[in-house]
């Protein structure tokens, strides 16, 4: 009984790590195509007549195909319950820019911001989702 009980605990901590491993790589895919895109526009609005309100909605775009990108990423290298990891990508992305904004600008999220950031997290539930899906991972209800 003792030798169940220890088997499933390993193999629990196993899958723990290896789901916070998938969160981690596809939250640090997202800050990556975010740093990658910052840098592309901050050039184009330096090196040419564009204004920032004339590339808002690439930047909405953008944000939410790295957010989708990431939660795609995070359910294919976990392989299973890709809402959860998808999600919990999409929440920890939404939980660094909240304290990023709380902590150095001394303010909290809008209502617009809210929603935003609720619908970047359905975004990467649906790119985990789909990322488990295409990577052939088993599918866990």
């Amino acid at each position: 009984m003792i030798k169940i009980y220890i088997v499933r605990r390993e193999r629990t901590i196993i899958e723990a790590k290896k789901m916070g491993g998938a969160v981690l790589y596809g939250t640090t895919t997202i800050f990556v195509i975010a740093i990658v895109a910052s840098l592309l526009f901050s050039l184009l609005l330096r090196f040419t007549e564009l204004t920032e309100s004339s590339i808002t909605l690439f930047v909405t775009i953008i944000s939410f195909l790295s957010l989708f990108v990431g939660g795609f990423m995070s359910g294919g290298k976990g392989k299973t319950k890709g809402w959860v990891l998808g999600g919990s990508t999409g929440l920890i992305y939404t939980l660094v820019i909240f304290l990023f904004q709380y902590l150095g600008y001394d303010s909290l999220f809008s209502m617009e911001q809210l929603i935003y950031h609720g619908c970047y997290i359905l975004t990467a539930m649906m790119g985990g989702i789909l990322g488990v899906n295409m990577s052939g991972g088993k599918r866990d209800n």
